[in-house]
């Protein structure tokens, strides 16, 4: 598994090197198919991406290696990694957080801005009297644009085999590999790991962070685990009100999402109370105001709790390309190398106050 990043015009790695040369990327150029014993690769011409109007098939002078067929086999595998339990990532595009690149390649860096406090409105019976003009303060950021990849092989032998017995292609191997792109992308929101990438500063506004380790996340003690003898359900409801609370003192309101670590699923399970017998922890959990749900992530580091606000400012993916399957390289006759390689990366953001949505228990 591997990142690559693109910054400022700059690569690291070789994929994104590959990528910066070639411009512009058309994914049908690294997709070419074999129909009627010919070569082609099928390129975008512009417009909805979704429609097929919008792609012309252009012939191709080396040799292709999969039929159209074939590269549709390995696309509805990649579709396969939806099964697994990789939440946030879906959480973000469930909730519309989500910003799209008009081309990925060319947007190595993304700039955006946050922006300082106004001031105060003026009260009059008039409307007439001039009142306290000012202007927002904003504030220049970037993020680098990574690209997840990870590579697979498909043997030559075993392709013409399933192709004379008239099998379907063996598409294990790139589910594998999305899984693993997939999970990489997951692991960007809940694991303490970041990626930075040309010049910084010393608030590190050229870092991918996670909602672990963002510098203006909000912090919360947590004095005894989940699932440890001592902690009662009553505790587990405080917690979470606290870290509520401590949301809104950052003046952010909710709507929140709650993450926990694997080992809480079954302790959330549990009852209550024995007065409300059939009214589980979770249930109760789901009563409080503006808690949207609650989710476990395996990912999540043990004895680590997140209270997530689902808006904008607080993060969003930003999105070049989804998983996609394409041709890399070819190794003598036999071995047919491929990649599974996205253009994503989610983006935790605060103000210039340092007001994060984002409340860490642990």
């Amino acid at each position: 598994m591997a990142v690559d990043l693109m910054f400022n015009g700059q690569a690291q790695g070789d994929v994104a090197n590959q990528f910066m040369g070639a411009g512009r990327l058309d994914v049908g150029a690294l997709r070419p198919f074999v129909e009627n014993g010919k070569s082609y690769i099928s390129m975008y011409k512009g417009g909805n991406p979704k429609d097929p109007n919008n792609y012309v098939v252009v012939p191709m002078n080396t040799n292709a290696t999969l039929r159209r067929d074939e590269w549709k086999q390995l696309d509805k595998a990649l579709m396969e990694t939806a099964k697994y339990r990789l939440g946030g990532i879906d959480d973000l595009v469930a909730n519309g957080l989500t910003y799209d690149l008009g081309n990925a390649m060319g947007t190595t860096v993304l700039e955006w801005h946050d922006v300082g406090d106004f001031g105060e409105a003026v009260v009059t019976m008039d409307g007439v009297t001039r009142g306290n003009g000012d202007r927002p303060k904003f504030q220049y950021n970037y993020l680098p644009i990574p690209i997840i990849h990870f590579d697979y092989e498909i043997n030559a032998r075993v392709l013409e085999a399933s192709r004379n017995l008239g099998n379907p292609l063996d598409t294990t191997s790139a589910a594998q590999a999305a899984r693993k792109v997939s999970e990489k992308l997951e692991n960007m929101l809940f694991t303490n790991t970041t990626y930075s990438f040309g010049e910084d500063d010393s608030r590190s506004l050229n870092t991918i962070y996670s909602y672990v380790n963002h510098p203006d996340r909000n912090t919360v003690t947590l004095d005894v685990d989940w699932d440890a003898s001592a902690k009662t359900a009553a505790g587990i409801l405080a917690d979470v009100l606290q870290m509520k609370q401590t949301s809104i003192n950052d003046y952010h309101y909710g709507p929140w999402m709650l993450y926990i670590p694997t080992a809480y699923e079954t302790v959330l399970d549990e009852d209550y109370d024995t007065t409300t017998p059939g009214t589980t922890i979770r249930d109760r959990i789901l009563k409080i105001a503006n808690i949207k749900g609650v989710k476990v992530i395996d990912t999540l580091a043990a004895d680590n709790v997140l209270l997530v606000q689902m808006t904008p400012d607080t993060v969003r993916l930003v999105r070049g390309m989804g998983l996609t399957n394409v041709e890399w390289s070819t190794e003598g006759k036999f071995i047919n190398k491929y990649k599974v390689l996205t253009i994503q990366v989610p983006q935790i953001r605060s103000d210039q106050n340092l007001r994060s949505g984002i409340v860490h228990l642990a």
